[in-house]
């Protein structure tokens, strides 16, 4: 009988061991705290290039009319000139911020491709200026 009462309490103080203890003690003074995604402090932004620059662009969504580039040369919307440097042609149109740093490259609309003379294979070396 002995035998049986000490399994009850050995198997009731191990149901404490199941239940979720939530502890929010500090950690000792001489402890390494490693930050997380959650507490690490935000990355730098590098910051935007300046107009003019020169950008590589590839053929955006051809399904979105209009004259326009996503460039990570801007940080905010504007109207700006892209200039094809081996043809000499130009075009006014809207340039649209995306993430990337500003060598990352541009994406060209299909109009834009189209006014500029370019194939839509080609990955040219365009020149961005602000205004148009």
């Amino acid at each position: 009988m002995s035998l049986r009462f000490s399994l009850v309490f050995l198997l009731l103080g191990g149901c404490s061991l199941i239940e979720p203890h939530a502890t929010t003690a500090a950690p000792p003074p001489d402890a390494v705290v490693i930050d997380t995604p959650e507490t690490a402090p935000a990355a730098p932004q590098p910051p935007r290039a300046i107009l003019p620059a020169t950008t590589v662009a590839s053929l955006g969504d051809v399904r979105e009319a209009g004259l326009w580039m996503r460039t990570p040369l801007v940080s905010e919307p504007m109207r700006g000139t892209v200039r094809d440097p081996a043809t000499g042609r130009s075009v006014t149109l809207d340039l649209i911020p995306i993430e990337g740093a500003p060598g990352a490259g541009s994406r060209l609309s299909l109009a834009a491709y189209q006014a500029l003379g370019l194939p839509l294979t080609a990955l040219p070396e365009l020149r961005v200026s602000a205004g148009g």
